[in-house]
C-alpha cells in the first residue's frame, strides 16, 4: 500500500471517528429525544448535562474524548509505515481531521459541536504535558467563572501558545494543525462570545 493511500484512509477514518454524534445518539437512546431541541441546541458534553441528563453528560463528554484520542492513536499506529517526518504529519492531520468530523458530522447534516472534548482527546494523544497545564487552566477559569464557554476559550488559546513554543520538532504543518484546532473551537464558540460580551451567558448548573 502507498503512502499516499496510508493517508487518504487514515484522514478518512480520523474523520468518520471524529463525527460519530454520541450526545446526539446517547440522548436518542436513552431519554427518546433530539438534545437539538433542547438548552442550546448543541450536541456536546454540557448541553447534553445541561438538558437534564447529568450522566449522560459525562458519557458524552468521555465518548467524545476517546474518539479523538483513538482518532491520532491510529494514525500513529499507521505512522511508522511512512517514515518520520511524514509520520508525524500525518498524526497532527488525523487530529485536525477528527475535530473536524465532531463539528461537522456528515451524519447530522454537517452541524454538529464545538469541538472542545473531541480537540482535548486529540491534545492528549499529540502533546500530554502542555494539553495538561490547559486543562488546569480550563479547571481555574471554570472555578472563578462558573462558565463553560469561558474556560473552553482560554485554555483553546492556551494551549495553541503552549503547544506551538514547545513544539520541539516545529513543522510547518503540525504547527498549523496546533493553531487551526484551537482557532476552529474558538469560532464555534462565537454565539457564546457575543453572550459574554452581553453578559448574558449562563452560567453551569443554570438553565441555557
Amino acid at each position: 500500500m502507498t503512502p499516499t493511500v496510508f493517508w487518504i484512509i487514515t484522514l478518512l477514518l480520523a474523520y468518520l471517528l471524529g463525527s460519530i454524534p454520541t450526545g446526539y445518539l446517547l440522548v436518542r437512546i436513552f431519554r427518546n429525544e433530539d438534545v437539538r431541541s433542547k438548552g442550546s441546541g448543541n450536541i456536546g458534553a454540557t448541553n447534553v448535562a445541561r438538558s437534564g441528563g447529568k450522566g449522560l453528560g459525562i458519557a458524552t463528554l468521555v465518548a467524545d474524548v476517546l474518539k479523538g484520542a483513538l482518532a491520532v492513536l491510529l494514525a500513529q499506529h499507521i505512522a511508522p509505515h511512512i517514515g518520520f517526518p511524514a509520520g508525524y504529519d500525518l498524526a497532527a492531520l488525523a487530529a485536525l481531521f477528527a475535530v473536524l468530523g465532531h463539528v461537522f458530522p456528515v451524519w447530522l447534516g454537517f452541524r454538529g459541536g464545538k469541538g472542545v472534548a473531541t480537540a482535548l482527546g486529540v491534545f492528549l494523544c499529540l502533546m500530554p504535558g502542555v494539553t495538561l497545564l490547559a486543562v488546569l487552566v480550563f479547571a481555574l477559569i471554570f472555578a472563578l467563572t462558573r462558565i463553560v464557554s469561558l474556560a473552553s476559550i482560554v485554555s483553546a488559546t492556551a494551549w495553541a501558545i503552549l503547544a506551538v513554543v514547545f513544539d520541539t520538532h516545529h513543522r510547518p504543518i503540525v504547527d498549523a494543525v496546533y493553531i487551526a484546532i484551537p482557532l476552529l473551537v474558538i469560532v464555534k464558540h462565537h454565539a457564546n462570545i457575543s453572550r459574554l460580551l452581553s453578559r448574558t451567558e449562563p452560567k453551569f448548573g443554570s438553565k441555557a
